[in-house]
């Protein structure tokens, strides 16, 4: 092996450590969340994985520039969150967006997500066969939030999946209760939510899940903002 292939497998393997294998490794220790998703800060944030059989970061890039960072708890209802889709969705696949910062505190361009509390999610999409498919997410559309859906849930070739997306939400609040914490509220197009009412789920989304009816600064049509409810600091 000459010494220009010897760099590329130490880069390449620094990069998967960096990416997967570091975040298991850190510390265990729980995370503590200070003030509120507008004005706070997080101590021992941890990372959430890359991917998983049925999930996937909407940017391996943003994730290494510290972009993915969430409180313990939050994590651990996201990935029970997936695990249990797997068996509930078994064809459905999603996609994970922006979190936090490790130790939280000013998130651009967001107004929160700043005490690890904070997760946005990329709308589950089929294609034109009825297939599900990630929401492409790249540089060009500013990793999926440049995205604009028609009044009809269409974006080139996509409709948006409302039966994964309600399942996905309906999901996390489960997990979430499991671990006695709780989802304050999801974010997500006003215009749109009457659609999420259309699936077998609306009993238990009118029910348990407080959506804002308010038009946000940024539309949230692409994705989906929750906010989780764990005891914070002051």
């Amino acid at each position: 092996m000459n010494y220009l292939s010897y760099r590329l497998v130490i880069v390449l393997l620094t990069g998967i450590f960096s990416t997967v294998l570091l975040p298991v490794l850190v510390s265990a220790e729980p995370s503590t969340c200070y003030g509120t998703t507008s004005n706070g800060r997080l101590a021992e944030g941890v990372e959430l994985p890359s991917k998983g059989t049925n999930f996937v970061t909407y940017s391996f890039v943003a994730r290494l520039a510290g972009r993915t960072y969430i409180h313990s708890d939050v994590r651990d209802i996201i990935v029970s969150t997936y695990k249990v889709l797997e068996q509930e969705q078994p064809s459905k696949v999603y996609k994970y967006a922006e979190t936090g910062f490790k130790n939280g505190g000013k998130f651009s361009p967001h107004k929160t997500h700043r005490n690890g509390l904070s997760v946005d999610f990329m709308v589950p999409v089929v294609d034109e066969n009825g297939k599900s498919v990630h929401l492409p997410t790249n540089p060009l559309n500013k990793l999926g939030y440049n995205i604009e859906f028609d009044n009809d849930s269409h974006y080139d070739g996509m409709h948006i999946d409302y039966e994964a997306m309600a399942a996905h939400i309906v999901a996390l609040h489960q997990q979430a209760k499991k671990r006695n914490r709780e989802i304050w509220r999801v974010i997500f197009a006003p215009e749109l939510q009457p659609n999420l009412y259309s699936t077998k789920y609306a009993d238990y989304l009118k029910s348990h899940i407080q959506f804002s009816k308010k038009r946000s600064w940024v539309r949230h049509d692409e994705h989906y903002h929750i906010d989780f409810v764990v005891p914070c600091k002051q």
